[in-house]
């Protein structure tokens, strides 16, 4: 039995409405040398019922269940800890990948030697090309930034990925964030021009959890800049940080205003360790 060259990922929890199109669309694609790993989280639906219907029509579908509900990153975490492929894909369970989207993801990476990361931007200076670590933080902090993309619109090296201790855990949704600028610092980026998957928009979704995004996208943010080996100057790091500090000011001043949830607010603020010396240097850049 051949190996599979690319790993696609879907990890689901309670997605009975969406997955049967989700996992239509990989089975669908015109690349046909993929594993398709499938990881429900303790659904209490009938997603996993669903599922179990594909297991006898197509081998290239593996399908594990978790005994506890890990939560979105350590569930995705999981689902690559299972994977052979030279590469790892993610379509999430409630979105859909395009017929060619795995094929021109292995046309771009294959086009570069020692590419380790590819990921979807829409900057056309910076089309068709591979950055270096150092070209790829200093675009993303000192031009435009492009490191913002999703799982669902990279792809990696599964080598890589694990030499790089895979995704965060501890920064909710902003997990992915943290990790584009992992992989872009210890690593050679590919720069996607396309669209790979269709994006579905519900309720459901994490994205909607504004409370969640503001500390971890503050935190996130902090802690890169203190861990990561950015090839950035002292100067140039600390007005990364003074921008970050800026932004949570202005972001939790919204968030209050929208919702006038004293007690959501505070419990942000607390959760971010910001205090009123980072206000101040953040609004007047002191």
């Amino acid at each position: 039995m051949v190996e599979p060259l690319v790993s696609v990922l879907m990890t689901a929890y309670n997605r009975e409405l969406y997955i049967t199109e989700a996992i239509d669309s990989v089975l669908a694609s015109d690349y046909n040398n993929f594993e398709l790993i499938i990881v429900d989280d303790c659904s209490t639906d009938k997603t996993v019922d669903i599922i179990k219907a594909y297991l006898n029509k197509d081998a290239r579908i593996r399908f594990y269940q978790n005994e506890n509900n890990l939560k979105d990153y350590p569930n995705r975490n999981r689902a690559a800890s299972y994977a052979i492929g030279e590469y790892l894909m993610n379509v999430d369970s409630d979105d859909t990948i395009y017929k060619d989207s795995i094929s021109y993801c292995i046309h771009e990476m294959s086009k570069y030697e020692n590419s380790h990361f590819g990921i979807l931007a829409r900057h056309k200076d910076i089309f068709n090309k591979m950055l270096n670590s150092h070209d790829a933080i200093e675009y993303h902090f000192l031009n435009k930034p492009f490191l913002t993309k999703g799982p669902g619109g990279t792809i990696i090296k599964r080598d890589f990925f694990e030499r790089i201790n895979r995704f965060p855990e501890n920064y909710g949704p902003a997990n992915d964030m943290y990790f584009n600028l992992k992989a872009a610092s210890y690593g050679n980026t590919v720069i996607l021009n396309r669209e790979l998957v269709f994006y579905r928009k519900h309720i459901g979704q994490e994205r909607n959890n504004k409370f969640a995004y503001l500390h971890n996208g503050y935190n996130y943010l902090k802690d890169a800049v203190a861990e990561l080996p950015f090839n950035l100057s002292a100067e140039q790091k600390k007005y990364i940080l003074k921008k970050n500090k800026r932004r949570f000011a202005v972001n939790i001043a919204k968030f209050y205003f929208k919702t006038f949830d004293l007690k959501k607010t505070y419990a942000a603020v607390k959760l971010a360790k910001f205090s009123i010396s980072d206000a101040f240097e953040g609004i007047f850049h002191l």
